[in-house]
């Protein structure tokens, strides 16, 4: 994701259009402003990244606090000597992947209106398609050919939106024929699309991808972004991300993390102090 410095009021060692990019690891390349500062960026950059959804983060000096409203947050960071610094967090996903079978006016047509909504749009034979189980979904709209071998594939890859273009009965027919559970077959939409009277390729095509954007509306519980694990820097009592790319220290069996080097070296100066003894 990317972290853009939008506004810095003095002293800060950041100015304005300083950006940088932060990974899912919680690697953060580039400048933004000083280790505390950095330390934020990296747990809401992380909670933005999760989400999917942008974030503007304000980071002002004070004793660790933090207020949330819709799209924004401000922390208190006790080790700034002052000023403020405003940061645009905004998550790049990869575009979801649909797999599409066939090479029929509804497959065609399905490619065309896809890419508008996002969507990495793949067009191919049954026989050709591997679905991976981070596909958005899979589409049959081959009219009897290779249907078989592309849905028990995305089956097994357990690819969540999996649809067939087909009658009631050939539906019926085709999805019986399938080497697989009946929860699987069960999981199957056919005949696929909202039922809109769609008659025309391209309006088959949309309520097909209406019925999928509906669908990804709504997270599975089992789906829902993990929360990102912190820690408390036992110097300052700011929130860490716990990860390789934090600051550490082990004692005695104990990992305490830190947003900076110099409340790290507090730490190690005087251990018991922060509540860990030896």
């Amino acid at each position: 994701m990317r972290a853009t410095v939008v506004r810095a009021q003095h002293p800060t060692s950041a100015q304005a259009g300083d950006t940088g990019l932060l990974l899912a690891d919680g690697t953060l390349e580039g400048f933004v402003g000083g280790a505390c500062v950095e330390a934020s960026v990296r747990e809401y950059g992380l909670k933005s990244l999760a989400s999917h959804e942008p974030l503007l983060l304000r980071v002002v000096a004070g004793e660790p606090s933090h207020v949330s409203e819709e799209g924004a947050v401000q922390v208190s960071n006790p080790c700034l000597s002052g000023g403020a610094i405003e940061i645009f967090l905004e998550p790049s996903v990869p575009a979801p992947r649909v797999l599409v079978v066939g090479k029929t006016p509804v497959a065609q047509a399905l490619v065309a209106l896809g890419g508008p909504l996002g969507l990495e749009m793949h067009l191919m034979e049954g026989v050709d398609a591997m679905p991976r189980s981070d596909d958005a979904a899979l589409i049959v709209a081959s009219h009897g050919r290779g249907e078989e071998a592309a849905l028990e594939a995305a089956l097994g890859a357990q690819v969540p939106y999996i649809a067939l273009v087909a009658s009631h009965v050939r539906g019926a027919a085709v999805l019986a024929s399938l080497n697989v559970s009946e929860e699987q077959r069960a999981h199957v939409r056919s005949p696929a699309g909202l039922q809109l009277g769609a008659r025309s390729p391209a309006e088959i095509a949309l309520s097909i991808l209406a019925q999928l954007v509906a669908e990804r509306s709504v997270l599975p519980s089992d789906e829902v972004p993990a929360p990102v694990a912190v820690a408390v820097d036992p110097v300052c009592g700011m929130s860490v991300v716990i990860g390789d790319a934090a600051l550490q220290v082990e004692r005695d069996g104990q990992t305490a993390y830190f947003c900076s080097e110099s409340c790290r070296r507090s730490f190690l100066a005087d251990p018991e102090q922060y509540g860990i003894v030896s």
